[in-house]
């Protein structure tokens, strides 16, 4: 057969056809050692501890697996929907509660490190009949489109306040004395990890400084 009767490939099936070869040379074996690997991890039983949180004003004892988050306790333990799963990787915020006074991520916490702690999540903060403060600002100023990062949104503000009340500093001021009202600016940088993906931005900031006009 003569050099021009053989097939001609492509320059992009030269690429493709290489690449598929080296990935499958590289590592000999890899796809028996993943199968022992998840077939061993499979095996072995969770590790459950029981633990005792105080949610929302209520003693709740629980035994759960050592690797479960607080926000999946919330959730899928105590079935306080309310908190949202957002991302997973807190960067959204929207499964912020408060617990002992400080705002967290609870998808980047597990359960079982709050033993004993105190854990307010939205529906510890009032109820449709008696809302709190903020959660009627944010009806009041429509601080929310679709709602899904509300509650954490909500419960943020609320601790933003109680921190600018407490006098804790945020990273754009180093100080709040001598500043009788914080500033839209201000509320804006500590509510940054708090993303709102429909840009209800404006409204929240309405609202929460509605609140702090009568707090701070």
């Amino acid at each position: 057969m003569h050099d021009s009767d053989a097939p001609k490939l492509t320059r992009r099936e030269v690429l493709i056809a290489g690449a598929a070869s080296v990935a499958a040379a590289a590592v000999p074996g890899a796809g028996s050692l993943a199968a022992t690997a998840t077939s061993s991890a499979a095996s072995k039983a969770p590790v459950m501890a029981k633990t005792s949180l105080t949610v929302n004003g209520k003693i709740r004892d629980l035994e759960l697996d050592t690797r479960t988050t607080l926000l999946d306790a919330l959730r899928e333990h105590l079935h306080l929907t309310g908190t949202k799963k957002g991302c997973d990787h807190g960067q959204c915020g929207a499964c912020t509660v408060i617990v002992d006074g400080r705002r967290i991520n609870a998808c980047l916490t597990l359960a079982v490190m709050h033993e004993g702690d105190t854990i307010t999540t939205i529906e510890g903060l009032g109820t449709p009949e008696d809302l709190h403060p903020m959660q009627a600002a944010f009806v009041k100023h429509d601080g929310y489109q679709c709602g899904y990062c509300t509650p954490g949104q909500i419960c943020s503000a609320v601790a933003v306040l109680d921190e600018i009340k407490a006098g804790i500093p945020s990273h754009a001021s180093a100080s709040l004395t001598s500043r009788p009202r914080v500033t839209a600016a201000e509320l804006r940088e500590r509510m940054s990890g708090n993303i709102c993906r429909c840009g209800a931005y404006s409204n929240i900031v309405d609202a929460i400084s509605e609140v702090a006009g009568s707090r701070v």
